[in-house]
């Protein structure tokens, strides 16, 4: 069991509520990979409200969604594979981007690991597809490219730091450590304008994949159904908010904008309340107002049984903090899936 480390209340800066600055979003080129992803959609529904100019790349066609609607209609859209650079300098040059949102990946373990080739393309080729455009664009000023706390692999002691080592060995892990190290070699070698974001798991309104636990479990249990745990319950994870991991994105990237020393830089993204699947389970079982035996099946394999982030560096450098205990954060997710997923009063 890898130690973990507390942060006191006391050793963390006094940190003001962040709120977007819209003077600098309004009429903004802003380009964002991934927007119909779970993460994007909520971070391209701040910038089009901000009033920025944004472009999305869409490789595949996706159904409506209640969190993507309202800005679908105000965004520009290329359709194409991430892997495609020439596409890519057109998306940039094309719409004059100045902010670059990199979001786009594979992002299932289980998917990783059944075809790892599949997802080396779009996390590690994609990425320098990605900056290397970013580099042929004079008009590019910042890119915010998205890594993994699972990039950290497994370490002796916890929490993760930005400054060590990633020792990513399974294949999801690895695409996300090599897409890091790409961003911080496009930096550092070339001066591209980039900095890393390193968050844990994102829940919140939206999410539809329903392998994934939170949204998992939530169905199951509006359904009146014992919640489904694939490892035996013990492995610790990193939960953050969307609309918070969104927030941080926006304010990563305005600190940016004032401080380009900042390019190479990595920031972990943080709740800093790290959770065992059972634990936040039960938390989800409180918010639904249910009391169902989970059925622990223990059939997760290649994963790693402890991961959470220190996010003393964004508290420090950026003055970040999450807006929402994970409280606050699970009723209000568990409220919108009651919505989403109640049954039509609309006749057949």
């Amino acid at each position: 069991m890898p130690h973990f480390t507390a942060v006191r209340d006391s050793d963390k800066p006094v940190i003001r509520t962040f709120a977007p600055n819209q003077a600098f979003w309004e009429g903004r080129p802003v380009a964002v990979t991934g927007a119909t992803g779970f993460l994007g959609s909520h971070l391209t529904a701040l910038l089009a409200d901000l009033g920025a100019r944004v472009v999305i790349l869409v490789r595949d066609a996706v159904p409506p969604s209640t969190i993507r609607e309202p800005w679908w209609p105000r965004v520009s859209v290329v359709a194409g594979p991430i892997e495609d650079q020439a596409l890519l300098e057109r998306f940039l040059g094309d719409y004059d981007v100045a902010t670059v949102f990199h979001l786009a990946a594979q992002t299932q373990v289980g998917v990783a690991n059944r075809n790892p080739v599949p997802t080396y393309e779009s996390n590690v080729r994609g990425t320098w597809a990605l900056l290397e455009a970013v580099r042929r664009t004079p008009t590019v000023r910042q890119v915010i490219t998205a890594s993994s706390d699972k990039a950290y692999g497994e370490q002796p002691a916890l929490p993760y730091t930005e400054d060590m080592p990633l020792l990513a060995v399974n294949p999801y892990d690895v695409s996300k450590a090599c897409s890091d190290l790409i961003a911080q070699s496009f930096a550092l070698t070339y001066g591209v304008p980039v900095v890393i974001t390193r968050c844990g798991n994102f829940f919140g309104p939206g999410d539809t994949n329903w392998e994934r636990l939170v949204p998992g479990t939530i169905r199951l249990l509006l359904r009146g159904e014992r919640p489904i745990i694939r490892s035996d319950g013990t492995m610790t994870r990193d939960y953050l908010y969307v609309v918070d991991g969104a927030l941080a994105y926006l304010q990563l990237a305005e600190a940016f904008a004032n401080d380009a020393s900042l390019a190479g830089e990595a920031f972990n993204f943080s709740s800093e309340r790290p959770l065992s699947v059972l634990e936040l389970v039960g938390l989800l079982q409180s918010a639904a107002s249910t009391d169902l035996e989970p059925d622990i099946r223990d059939t997760a394999r290649h994963e790693i049984p402890h991961q959470f982030l220190s996010a003393a560096k964004a508290h420090k450098i950026l003055g970040w903090a999450p807006r929402h205990t994970m409280e606050e954060a699970l009723a209000q997710t568990v409220e919108w899936y009651q919505a989403a997923l109640a049954p039509s009063d609309s006749p057949s």
